[in-house]
């Protein structure tokens, strides 16, 4: 099978943890163990990854240059691919025993410049902070912000990827046996001008929406949403909360979840589905088990 894993924010940086390379390589190190379960089985691979808190920090460290030398979102998406890639790479590496290629690929991925995201940022980015230093910040910066959870963040456009420019080089690798790690926090978002050529937009794309797109157009069989909560759960938060174990579209686009967490993840995963593949979530160390229909939720056609 033709799989795409998606690692979600857990897999580089768990919450409270301090935003440096050492943290994030040790949460690495414990994904790739998973994911090298996957190719061990006998399965070819494609890894995504997010990117918020990371490209976050980039952003702030930019803003210690004058505005007009500060590097904007799409460069600053295109430095987090190599080095969250990178870490990712050679940890997967070490953990196949070296004995199957890696790589990692920056990938443009195609938005929309009318797209209504630009006027409505979403995309939560960066640390949290309290609600008091995220407005301070926000009024000397420019940011909009946005509650996550208890603390407040900043936030950007996220705007839906439509193409994938960079498949005919990922479907080489692919041909040649080659583990990717593409698509990094959603890509790096571009527009086409009207004589053909690409350039670079101020925005973040939603992983896991660009992970479906991409698992659609590269034909993949199933889509792995991994993240740090083992299922979806009806009733979530109250006592009458279960797990969700299998899920037909109609059902799964009924259910009603948090748009800031579950609700992106299950947008995903029906999208996929649609094309006729299989879509889970569940829990990072339970992928081969997701896989397998043995963990996490699933959601088919």
């Amino acid at each position: 099978m033709l799989v795409v894993a998606a690692l979600g924010g857990n897999a580089l940086l768990r919450r409270g943890e301090p935003l440096t390379a050492e943290a994030q390589r040790a949460n690495v190190k414990i994904a790739a163990e998973s994911l090298a379960e996957i190719i061990r089985a006998g399965h070819q691979l494609v890894v995504t990854h997010g990117n918020g808190p990371q490209v976050g920090l980039l952003a702030l460290q930019g803003a210690a240059y004058k505005p007009d030398e500060a590097y904007p979102l799409d460069v600053l998406g295109a430095e987090t691919e190599g080095m969250i890639g990178y870490i990712i790479e050679q940890e997967l590496e070490n953990a196949l025993d070296h004995n199957r290629p890696v790589a990692t690929l920056l990938t443009q991925v195609l938005v929309d410049k009318n797209d209504p995201a630009f006027s409505n940022p979403t995309k939560f980015v960066g640390p949290v902070y309290e609600r008091e230093e995220a407005e301070t910040k926000a009024e000397a910066a420019g940011w909009h912000i946005a509650q996550d959870g208890d603390k407040w963040r900043r936030v950007v456009p996220s705007p839906k990827p439509l193409e994938i420019p960079d498949m005919r080089v990922l479907q080489l690798l692919l041909e040649q046996g080659v583990v990717v790690i593409c698509a990094g926090g959603g890509g790096i978002p571009i527009l086409r001008r009207e004589n053909g050529s690409m350039i670079g937009i101020e925005a973040v794309i939603d992983k896991d929406a660009a992970s479906a797109l991409l698992a659609s157009q590269l034909g993949a069989d199933a889509l792995l949403l991994l993240t740090d909560v083992d299922a979806i759960y009806r009733d979530f938060g109250k006592d009458t909360a279960a797990p969700i174990h299998k899920l037909t579209l109609d059902e799964a686009r009924k259910l009603d979840l948090p748009a800031g967490s579950m609700g992106p993840k299950m947008d995903a995963a029906c999208n996929f589905a649609e094309s006729g593949g299989i879509s889970g979530i569940g829990r990072l160390e339970d992928a081969l088990d997701i896989l397998k229909l043995r963990a996490g939720t699933c959601v088919a056609s």
